[in-house]
């Protein structure tokens, strides 16, 4: 049995606006909706409540580098200098 257009007709209210969500597909054909995904393992995940700890962590972890990479080369000069004495 064929239905008619009038039978197919939506009977949603006007406020339920479904044109403006995004869709999510599952699976590997999924599109992204912006930015990078990192996985992390299950003892590492637990150890954060959000994705702005983990962020604020790693932010961290690049100021001690970058600073330990400025020090770095000022250390090894004072030694070399040292060595020469």
């Amino acid at each position: 049995m064929k239905r008619d257009k009038s039978e197919m007709e939506d009977d949603l209210r006007a406020e339920y606006d479904f044109k403006s969500l995004r869709v999510r597909k599952l699976g590997s054909g999924r599109k992204s909706f912006g930015g990078t995904t990192v996985r992390l393992e299950p003892d590492v995940a637990e150890m954060f409540p959000s994705a702005d700890a983990v962020n604020e962590a790693l932010r961290f972890l690049i100021r001690v580098m970058r600073d330990n990479q400025a020090i770095a080369p000022t250390a090894q000069a004072n030694n070399s200098n040292a060595a020469d004495d």
